[in-house]
């Protein structure tokens, strides 16, 4: 194994700083994986690694799978591995958490590099099969430290710690767009609810409940024939008023007053003789009708 950081003094690199700097370099390769390695550097380290990885590939070869086809990105930012059709971003492995970059001479296809994971800070040995560029993938990320390290040393660390907390606010813009994706759900489950809520049964009728005033009582209207009907309440309507069928007696139950069916002996001998009178003419009257 060969590490790329530590090049010879005769070997230039092969891409332009602005390149690297201002975009990337793309190549094309077969990803094998990654798998946890117990120190950030090391050929013996990325040796086992290498040798444990092939060695499942070869066992998923055999079942019929196929080593996928990944496309890297190259800058002094770090490392994309991506989905070569869709352009999915698999993994991005920044520049200043990769410890360890080599490829191996004994199999000029293969190439590896060591990167401390973001979340569970463990260290990954990622893997590689490239058959024509596994020396230059290696070197071009070699180039890709060694621009940023002089762009480090230019900024006096500024720039480094700036790249780190753009990263952070993005995984938390990431995971508040995760949470609030999950709160609209939430959400438009609970409007439905209500809505089916509120609806009616089919086949129902809804029936509209007649007002009443303060008392509970339905208020009187002219217009409404008087039909006797339940109160709100509960309680059951007063009987309705009628005159009382015995005509022949006033409001208090007395003979209603008839002053020409008095007796004689009831009132005095004037007002008496007034009275015959008056009966008198009342009858003439009836006789000559």
């Amino acid at each position: 194994m060969n590490r790329a950081f530590n090049r010879k003094k005769d070997k230039s690199w092969m891409h332009t700083p602005e390149a690297l700097a201002k975009h990337y370099i793309p190549y094309n390769a077969k990803f094998l994986g990654n798998t946890e390695v117990e120190a950030p550097k090391g050929t013996e380290v990325v040796k086992d690694a290498v040798r444990k990885l092939k060695f499942q590939r070869h066992i998923k070869k055999s079942e019929g799978q196929k080593i996928p086809k990944v496309e890297l990105q190259i800058s002094i930012y770090g490392v994309k591995i991506l989905d070569p059709k869709t352009k999915d971003v698999q993994h991005n492995c920044q520049l200043h958490r990769i410890s360890f970059c080599a490829d191996d001479k004994t199999d000029k296809r293969i190439f590896t590099f060591i990167c401390k994971d973001s979340e569970s800070n463990k260290h990954l040995c990622y893997v590689f099969d490239s058959e024509k560029c596994a020396e230059e993938i290696t070197l071009t990320i070699g180039q890709a430290f060694d621009l940023a390290y002089k762009k480090f040393l230019e900024s006096g660390g500024k720039d480094v710690e700036t790249r780190k907390q753009i990263g952070g606010l993005q995984k938390r813009i990431q995971e508040l767009e995760t949470e609030n994706a999950e709160l609209k759900k939430q959400l438009q489950e609970l409007e439905e609810q209500l809505m089916i809520a509120h609806v009616p049964p089919a086949g129902s009728v809804s029936v509209k409940l007649q007002s009443t005033d303060v008392f509970d009582m339905v208020p009187f209207s002219t217009v409404t024939p008087l039909v006797p009907s339940r109160a709100s309440n509960g309680c059951p309507p007063p009987p309705p008023t009628s005159l009382p069928p015995d005509m022949s007696k006033d409001l208090f139950g007395a003979e209603p007053f008839d002053p020409f069916t008095c007796g004689a002996a009831d009132f005095p001998p004037d007002i008496q003789s007034k009275l015959d009178e008056m009966q008198r003419q009342r009858w003439r009257g009836s006789k000559w009708d």
